[in-house]
């Protein structure tokens, strides 16, 4: 189990395991000689056990205690040094509030810059292998990871001593080129004609145009303006940036184009690193050139080069952070390993770097933006041309991004959306945030009572708060007070806030009897005939955030929660099944939602029908099977989803219901149809980032059947791959602190190899009753398990660091 963090001076241990994972560089500390930077961002990194120095729970008010944690990509871990006469103060590049080591005990905490003029100066002083001292200028307190407070001044033992690490973002100036002017705006068809005013080597917003290229407005992305290249050979659009520290970056930029045969490529240092041709596309895409490494003082050069045959339209470059964590896929399948590679790559450009200064605010109203603000660690989760992050999307994306290492933005995410759910909001969070995580999506939120809310996405965040708990073991998720009164509030006065016409026998349950999302709806289901009072992807994710809340309650000791939860869960479902999902005048129908005038609705219900299998709400049987069987027909059917978007959440429903093959179906379905446009008119559908976040936990949930449990060090797999499918292997799918490797050869053999740093305790699971089972060939003793309505044979084995143990069942 990860380390929880520490008010100083409790040590961590996790810092190596994860500089394990991370593929990208890390920043390196700043070394012996370097002359630190006024107005440079660093992490303050412990020499006695590598903790990175942070608000605890990243929380901005001023008298926050600063805690010692593994250090990440967090905003809140990030330190601006600024001048001070010989000194310097610290100041929190999330909050804007200083360090200080106030009061009687000198403990750090937060306040706000001015106000602790003694507790806030700091002297900064060499010491040892790189390090520095850091001592109050007027109390004389020495920043410290003892156990008790300094009463004099630093010495050079490693408590004492701390690490500055430069970390920076990289940014390319002007990514949406409305800053550089170069040429006429007459073109037409997308392009801006042949009439190139940009001159040989001329440069404009920190771009070089070569002859037949420069700016136009006549197709921009976003913004009101674009890039363009003329057809021919040898025009290029480019830009040069230095790296300011190390590290692992995406890099990616909208691409239209009227011909094949131009490219985009990035070079460090002179050398051509990634390239890739473009194909003839006329609708804007996103290309990705992934994981380009640079150390400090590297000059990288995005280039977008001409197609002989073709103009070509560019926009909204991008610098992305490449992933900490990169799993690698094999099979006997190419199609699974072409599904995976390219949904691991398209999901990474999503992510943002924190500290980097972005547009707020943009959509298809203002595609300038309003203005400009601070991001924080978070990725897109919603339409591309929207910069926010969006409830429901987020909840889909979670797991998807977790694979990939992103946990310091799944916690920042979450923890925005807790904390707009406030009093004035009616305990309802924000249906998105920008890119800071804290400034409320304007096209979505108008006013206190009119922003967008649909039911079922606050209970999916308390269960994504439970799920990242369960991939991560992260104690924060169980004790950061804001979290925890998110759940407490949206699985109690929230839900008893919400009445509605339909009688539930007692039976907790909201009620929404609006149509307009903008005065909040029941369902997800926008495109539905009637309007939904209670509806079955609502009710679903409340009965999964009651399990959730059961366990982040048990992971902080509170038993007496965790069983009220629970009984709250088991009497929903038992409710829904018994009483609410039934129908008498139709017994063979499920019943996915209840109308204004407190009518059952049958039928076709888009996510209303889908999520009730999804969150697990039916008991197995014939009702459930008929159920499933009816959502495969509709969405194939002349009345399916018209956005590509929904048809996501069909693997998820059929591999929770233990039908591997008709969730790789849709799997299949989804990523064939990446590259036809998208409903909206505005992208490519593999373009909408829910696609490849969702298929990326697909293929490890679904077909591998991978269950963590970070926090007791053990997992179980249940291999669910088609019949058509002979092997597949993930290699580095990180639970808790550790990663392993997952192997199934068809439904009777698996192989797990732990390569963390602890022991795992591993279940192996296949369905059905089998005789024999064996462990590396010896015979061992199984156990035979009900689950959902499902017999499996279960093996259990402990793998050392390292170890890989193969299990086998026979009939």
């Amino acid at each position: 189990m990860p380390p929880r963090p520490r008010a100083l001076p409790t040590g961590l241990a996790l810092l190596a395991v994860l500089a394990a994972q991370a593929l990208g560089a890390a920043p390196a500390p700043a070394a012996a000689g370097t002359p630190l930077v006024d107005g440079g961002g660093y992490l303050l990194g412990s020499a006695l056990d590598s903790s990175c120095l942070g608000p605890q729970y990243a929380q901005p008010a001023p008298g926050t205690p600063v805690v010692g944690a593994a250090c990440g990509r967090l905003l809140s871990q990030r330190w601006q040094l600024r001048r001070a006469g010989a000194d310097y103060l610290l100041v929190n590049a999330a909050s804007g509030r200083c360090l200080t080591l106030a009061g009687p005990d000198r403990r750090p905490a937060t306040a706000d810059c001015g106000s602790s003029p003694e507790a806030e100066r700091f002297t900064v002083s060499r010491a040892p292998q790189g390090t520095y001292t850091l001592t109050t200028r007027g109390t004389g307190g020495c920043l410290t990871a003892d156990p008790a407070p300094v009463a004099h001044h630093c010495d050079n033992r490693p408590a004492h001593r701390w690490t500055l690490t430069r970390t920076e973002p990289l940014v390319l100036a002007d990514p949406g080129f409305e800053q550089s002017d170069t040429s006429d705006t007459n073109g037409t068809n997308g392009t801006s004609g042949t009439n190139g005013a940009a001159t040989a080597g001329s440069t404009s917003g920190g771009w070089t145009f070569t002859p037949h290229t420069g700016t136009a407005t006549n197709n921009p992305h976003g913004g009101a303006r674009l890039a363009y290249l003329d057809a021919g050979p040898g025009y290029a659009v480019s830009q040069q940036v230095t790296a300011v520290t190390a590290g692992s970056y995406d890099l990616s930029a909208w691409i239209a184009t009227g011909g094949a045969g131009g490219s985009l490529s990035v070079s460090v240092n002179g050398t051509v690193v990634r390239s890739l041709p473009l194909p003839e596309q006329s609708l804007y895409a996103k290309y990705t050139l992934p994981r380009v490494r640079v150390a400090p003082g590297d000059r990288l050069t995005l280039t977008i080069g001409s197609s002989p045959t073709g103009w070509i339209n560019v926009d909204d470059a991008a610098v992305a952070p490449a992933a900490p964590n990169d799993p690698v896929i094999s099979s006997s399948d190419p199609e699974a390993v072409a599904l995976f590679d390219w949904a691991k790559a398209k999901a990474n450009s999503w992510v943002q770097q924190a500290g980097a200064t972005g547009v707020l605010d943009q959509d298809e109203n203002h595609p300038g933006g309003t203005g400009t603000t601070t991001y924080d660690a978070t990725y897109w989760a919603g339409y591309p041309f929207r910069s926010a992050f969006y409830s429901r999307d987020f909840a889909h994306q979670l797991v998807g991004a977790h694979l990939l290492g992103l946990d310091a933005e799944n916690k920042t995410m979450l923890r925005g959306f807790a904390a707009s759910a406030t009093e004035v909001n009616k305990l309802y969070p924000v249906w998105a945030l920008n890119f800071d995580a804290r400034s409320y999506g304007a096209i979505d939120y108008r006013s206190p009572d009119r922003f967008v809310r649909e039911l079922p996405a606050p209970f999916e965040l308390v269960q994504q708060a439970g799920e990242a708990y369960r991939w991560t073991g992260d104690r924060d998720y169980a004790e950061d007070p804001g979290l925890g009164r998110y759940v407490r509030n949206t699985l109690g006065p929230f839900i008893a806030a919400r009445p509605g016409p339909v009688d539930n026998g007692g039976v907790p349950i909201p009620q929404a009897t609006s149509r307009s999302i903008f005065a909040g709806t029941a369902s997800y289901a926008e495109n539905a005939t009637r309007t939904y009072a209670e509806a079955g992807d609502a009710v679903g994710a409340q009965y999964q955030a009651y399990l959730s809340a059961a366990a982040l309650a048990d992971a902080r000791g509170d038993a007496a929660s965790a069983a009220g939860y629970r009984k709250a869960a088991e009497q929903l479902r038992t409710y829904v099944n018994s009483t609410w999902s039934v129908d008498g005048s139709q017994p063979g129908e499920v019943v996915h939602g209840y109308d204004t005038a407190g009518k059952p609705i049958t039928g076709w219900g888009y996510e209303a029908s889908v999520l009730m299998p999804v969150k697990g709400l039916l008991d197995p049987g014939p009702r459930r099977d008929a159920q499933l069987a009816a959502i495969d027909a509709a969405d194939s059917g002349p009345e399916r989803s018209a956005n590509l978007e929904a048809y996501t959440y069909l693997p998820d429903a059929f591999f929770a219901n233990h039908d591997g093959s008709t969730a790789w179906k849709w799997m299949r379905h989804v990523y064939e149809s990446v590259g036809e446009p998208h409903v909206s008119g505005a992208m490519l559908n593999g373009d909408y980032p829910e696609v490849p976040f969702t298929l990326l936990a697909q293929t490890v949930q679904g077909l591998l059947g991978v269950t963590p449990d970070a926090a007791g060090h053990a997992l179980s797999t249940t291999p669910q791959l088609p019949a058509s499918m002979g092997w597949l292997q993930v290699a580095g799918i990180p639970v808790g602190g550790g990663t392993v490797t997952v192997r199934h050869d068809g439904a009777q053999r698996s192989t797990v190899t732990n390569t963390g740093t602890e022991p795992v305790t591993w279940e192996a699971r296949f369905p059905g009753q089998l005789a024999r089972a064996t462990v590396d060939g010896e015979q061992r003793e199984a156990r035979t398990t009900t689950v959902d309505g499902t017999t499996y044979t279960s093996i259990t084995v402990t793998l050392a660091p390292g170890r890989s143990a193969t299990a086998t069942v026979t009939d």
